[in-house]
């Protein structure tokens, strides 16, 4: 008696003989996996998936996920971008730098703060209650007519791209987000905290983040620390020089942000470095920035 054609359950007008050895359906050649015995169907290969845990780095980050630096080229690309904006636009330096504080003159004028108060005239915070520049400041950098020029762009873009692509494959590709962007804003914070008078732009507080970040990542890894060492010398060489030409408080608030960041993530506790106790620590850390501009806006004006 001959035997019943059979068909593959996903496409039944193919016929075959050849069963999934996992679920026992009839499989077609376009179905058909290969297995350490036998063939496995498509959807018993993505429930495996599934189920195999994902591997990740000593700091929390997916591996699987960082193999490809797409952060880096996407922060890369929203520098460039906004420096051609700039170009464009020259006032965009005024209206999305970061500046600290700015006097409002009782006819309604705002002028830039150097430092001094005048009668009748009041002291607000991070130029007028426009708090985002704490952030939008450091995609921007120094105009064309500048001393520095467009230098300040190619050489963060430089670094960006050297050691982004290092951090971001060992943190994983959210963690390396939340580093830069909470270098960037640290660095904001103690230009203001420090300098509120001066108009700061540029990528390199976030930047400068990255390169602690490499730093220790490094040591935490066991790396050859004197290859590293020289390169951390040379970059607080940079950060000294560079003093002539941008926010030295800029870079040194990103260095310490981010140094700080990654020494949570490489040296806390195993209980500690799940994706929801490095949330909490983050939010802690934007927390405290928050406090410390609060702190600075209320000295500025007198209310405290």
């Amino acid at each position: 008696m001959e035997a019943a054609a059979t068909t593959c359950y996903r496409h039944p007008s193919y016929e075959t003989y050849v069963r999934c050895t996992r679920c026992d359906r009839y499989i077609c050649p376009d179905c058909m996996r290969e297995a350490s015995v036998g063939h496995h169907c498509v959807e018993c290969v993505q429930e495996g998936q599934r189920s195999v845990r994902q591997a990740r780095s000593v700091f929390g980050g997916a591996v699987a996920g960082a193999t490809t630096p797409v952060v880096t080229y996407v922060l890369m690309a929203v520098n460039i971008l906004a420096y051609v904006v700039e170009v464009a636009r020259s006032e965009t330096v005024d209206r999305f730098g970061m500046l600290g504080a700015v006097l409002l003159d009782p006819s309604g004028g705002q002028y830039y703060y150097k430092g001094e108060t005048y009668p009748g005239f009041e002291l607000i915070g991070v130029a007028g209650g426009e708090w985002y520049r704490l952030l939008t400041g450091t995609f921007l950098h120094l105009p064309p007519d500048a001393s520095f020029g467009v230098m300040h762009l190619v050489f963060n873009m430089l670094a960006l791209w050297n050691i982004g692509r290092v951090v971001e494959g060992q943190l994983g590709r959210a963690r390396y987000l939340a580093l830069y962007l909470l270098s960037a804003v640290g660095g904001s914070v103690l230009v203001y905290l420090v300098s509120p008078e001066t108009t700061a732009v540029g990528a390199s507080g976030a930047v400068f983040g990255l390169a602690a970040s490499f730093y220790v990542i490094s040591r935490r890894l066991g790396r050859d620390m004197q290859a590293v060492n020289r390169f951390m010398a040379g970059l607080l060489l940079w950060l000294v020089v560079s003093a002539a030409f941008t926010s030295w408080e800029g870079h040194l608030g990103g260095l310490l942000t981010g140094g700080l960041v990654t020494y949570g993530l490489a040296y806390a506790p195993a209980r500690l470095r799940t994706s929801a106790a490095q949330l909490a620590g983050g939010a802690v850390l934007v927390v405290l920035l928050a406090a410390v501009v609060a702190v600075r806006t209320a000295a500025l004006t007198g209310t405290i």
